[in-house]
C-alpha cells in the first residue's frame, strides 16, 4: 500500500543556503528551451512513478496553461549544458481561510549525477524564492518510502 506524506517548515525561520557548487549551475527553465529536455529528464527520474512518471507533452504544457504556473518558480541544474535536475515551486493562492502556501512541487535529480549536493542546491534556491515572495510556509508531498527524498527534505527542514 503506498503511504504519501505531507511535509511542512516555516519560511520564517533560517533557511538553508546553497552551497557553492562546481559541477553544475542553476537556472531558470525557460518554456520554449528546455520542455523536451525536462520532460525526457522527468520520465527517466520517475520511470516507476505512478504519478509523475510517463508524462507527454501534454501533461506538461497542461500544468503550465494552469493559473499557478509561474516559470520564474520553476529551476534547472545544468552540467556541461545538460539538464540534471529541477524543481518546479507551486504557490497556492487559493485556499480558503488561509494565507498562501508554496508547495515543492516536483522535484528531480538525474540518477547518474546524485550525491553531487543537486537536490539540496535546488531545495535552497526553491526555499528563497518563496521566502521571497512573502510566504509563511513551505509544503511538499513525498512517497513515505522514498528514504533519499525524506532525508533531503528533513536536511531543508521539512517534518
Amino acid at each position: 500500500m503506498r503511504t504519501i506524506l505531507k511535509l511542512h517548515r516555516s519560511l520564517q525561520s533560517e533557511l538553508p543556503t546553497m552551497a557553492h557548487a562546481e559541477d553544475f549551475d542553476i537556472a531558470k527553465f525557460v518554456p520554449s528551451l528546455h520542455k523536451e529536455e525536462w520532460l525526457a529528464l522527468n520520465n527517466r527520474i520517475f520511470a516507476h512513478h505512478p504519478d509523475q512518471g510517463n508524462w507527454a507533452m501534454a501533461d506538461l504544457e497542461n500544468r503550465m496553461n494552469e493559473a499557478w504556473f509561474d516559470s520564474d518558480g520553476f529551476y534547472i541544474a545544468v552540467a556541461n549544458r545538460v539538464m540534471i535536475g529541477f524543481c518546479w515551486v507551486k504557490i497556492h493562492h487559493d485556499l480558503v481561510n488561509q494565507d498562501p502556501v508554496g508547495e515543492i512541487y516536483v522535484m528531480g535529480v538525474d540518477p547518474e549525477a546524485k550525491q553531487k549536493g543537486i537536490g539540496s542546491a535546488l531545495g535552497a534556491v526553491a526555499l528563497d524564492y518563496m521566502a521571497k515572495k512573502h510566504l509563511g510556509t513551505a509544503m511538499l508531498y513525498v512517497d513515505g518510502d522514498n528514504v533519499a527524498g525524506l532525508a533531503l527534505y528533513k536536511k531543508l527542514g521539512f517534518n
